[in-house]
C-alpha cells in the first residue's frame, strides 16, 4: 500500500530534514515543543489522578466510621419507634443494614487533660451491618456490655489523652443536673475496652463509642436518637434518602454521607476543575509553539513547496503536509505524555515514598491532610478528555502556518534560487 506523499513528506519535516544550522534550530523548537506537549499532558494526569484517589481515600475512610444514611429525630431526641423506623427503612431495596444509634457531644477527661468529644452509642451486634470499622474492631467493640461502662476511643483520643486499654476516663454529658446548690455537670466514670484505627484523623481524635443502652442512661434518654443505614451503592445515598422522606412515618430528619462533609467534597470538585484549566494552559502554551516551529518550517521549504507546485500539487495538498508536520508534533507528545503521567501515576505509592526517605520530609501530615500516603487513582473520563484536548490544540495550531504554506507563489519563491 503506498503511503500519500503528505504523510510522507509531513514525518519527513518532522524529522528535521537536512543538518543545517536553521533545520537544526527548527528541530530543536520542535522538540521543546512536543517535550511541552508532553509533560503538561503529564502533568494533568497525575494531579487529577491524585485528587482522584485522595477523594477516594478520603471517602472511603470516612465511611468506614460513617455511615451511607442517618435517620434522627429534630432535637436530638429519642426517636418515637426505633422498631417502626428500623422495618420501614429495611423495606426500601437498597438498604442491607439498619441499626440504632445514639449521638450527642461531651467532654471526656483524664486527669488535668479533657477534650471535646463527639459520642456515639451503638449496638455491637448491628455495627457491622452500617460501616465497615465493626468487621476490623470486633474484639474492641464486643466488649461493650450494657451496664459495664466501657468505651472505644480512636487512637488520636487516646493518645492526646495518655490513655491505654484499661484505664479510666471520665464522660462530662453537657445537660448537668439541677441541685440547691445549682446546676452541676453529670460525670460518669468509664473504662477503656479497647481503641480504633479508621485512618481519618477526624474521627481518630475526636469519636467515643459506647454502648447505646449507657449512652441512654447517661443522657437521660427514652431511646436511639436515630437509625443508621448502609446501602448497596453508596453513590445512590441521596436519592435512596428522597425515597425514605416519602415512605418513612413521623417527622424525622434524613441525612446522607455526602451532605456530613458536604465543604469539603464540594471544595475537591472546585479545586479539580480550576487545576485542570491551569494545567490545560500549559499544554495549549506547548502546542501553540507550533506556530512558531511550523512558520520557520515554511519560511524554510518555500523552494520545496514551489516545486511540489509546478509538479502538480494543489494548496491543499501543500496544506496537508504541513498540518501532518504539526499533527505528528502533537500525537507524539500526547502519547508520550500520557505513557509518562500513567506511569507515574499509577506508581506514586512507590515514588512518592522514595522521594520522601531522600528529602527527609513528610509532603502529607495527616494532622492537616487526614491521610499520610499519597494516593492515586487515574480515571478514563479524566484521561480520555486530556488526549482529545492536547491534540485539537496541537491540529489547531497548525492551521495557520499550513495555510500560509499553501498561498506561496512558485514564481516568487525560486526568483533567488
Amino acid at each position: 500500500m503506498q503511503i500519500p506523499y503528505e504523510l510522507a513528506l509531513g514525518w519527513r519535516y518532522t524529522r528535521a530534514g537536512r543538518a543545517t544550522r536553521r533545520n537544526g534550530f527548527i528541530s530543536f523548537i520542535s522538540g521543546v515543543s512536543m517535550l511541552g506537549i508532553a509533560l503538561g499532558v503529564a502533568a494533568l494526569i497525575i494531579v487529577l489522578s491524585v485528587m482522584n484517589g485522595f477523594q477516594k481515600e478520603v471517602r472511603d475512610r470516612m465511611l468506614s466510621v460513617v455511615s451511607h444514611i442517618e435517620i434522627f429525630a429534630p432535637g436530638g431526641a429519642a426517636l418515637p419507634d426505633v422498631a417502626r423506623t428500623l422495618a420501614e427503612a429495611r423495606q426500601n431495596p437498597q438498604v442491607v443494614g439498619a441499626a440504632p444509634f445514639v449521638a450527642s457531644q461531651a467532654l471526656l477527661a483524664r486527669g488535668e487533660d479533657m477534650k471535646g468529644v463527639l459520642v456515639r452509642g451503638i449496638d455491637p451486634a448491628l455495627e457491622g451491618d452500617v460501616t465497615d470499622l465493626a468487621a476490623t474492631h470486633v474484639a474492641a467493640l464486643q466488649a461493650l456490655v450494657p451496664g459495664a461502662f466501657q468505651v472505644v476511643l480512636g487512637v488520636e483520643l487516646a493518645r492526646a489523652l495518655g490513655v491505654r486499654v484499661g484505664d479510666a476516663v471520665t464522660l462530662i454529658a453537657p445537660a448537668g443536673q439541677i441541685t440547691p446548690a445549682g446546676v452541676v455537670p453529670r460525670l460518669k466514670q468509664m473504662t477503656v475496652a479497647g481503641m480504633f484505627d479508621s485512618g481519618h484523623y477526624e474521627y481518630d481524635s475526636a469519636l467515643v463509642m459506647l454502648h447505646h443502652e449507657d449512652a441512654q442512661r447517661i443522657f437521660r434518654l427514652e431511646g436511639p436518637t436515630g437509625v443508621r443505614l448502609k446501602l448497596r451503592d453508596l453513590h445512590q445515598a441521596r436519592a435512596v434518602a428522597g425515597q425514605l422522606a416519602g415512605s418513612l412515618s413521623g417527622q424525622l430528619l434524613i441525612r446522607d454521607w455526602s451532605q456530613q462533609n458536604r465543604t469539603w467534597f464540594a471544595a475537591v470538585q472546585l479545586e479539580k476543575r480550576m487545576m485542570f484549566i491551569i494545567l490545560t494552559l500549559i499544554v495549549a502554551v506547548a502546542a501553540f509553539n507550533l506556530v512558531s516551529t511550523l512558520v520557520m518550517t515554511v519560511t524554510d521549504k518555500r523552494a520545496d513547496i514551489a516545486i511540489l507546485r509546478t509538479l502538480g500539487a494543489s494548496p491543499r495538498s501543500i496544506m496537508a503536509i504541513f498540518v501532518v508536520q504539526g499533527a505528528m508534533v502533537g500525537v507524539i507528545g500526547t502519547c508520550a505524555g500520557l505513557a509518562l503521567g500513567l506511569g507515574v501515576a499509577c506508581n506514586i505509592d512507590v515514588i512518592v515514598p522514595a522521594i520522601e526517605r531522600a528529602l527527609n520530609a513528610s509532603f502529607l501530615p495527616k494532622d492537616i491532610y487526614l491521610i499520610s500516603q499519597m494516593p492515586s487513582e487515574p480515571q478514563s473520563s479524566d484521561i480520555v478528555p486530556i488526549g482529545v484536548i492536547s491534540l485539537v490544540l496541537a491540529f489547531l495550531a497548525t492551521l495557520y502556518p499550513s495555510w500560509r504554506a499553501s498561498r506561496v507563489n512558485p514564481a516568487e519563491a525560486l526568483r533567488y534560487e
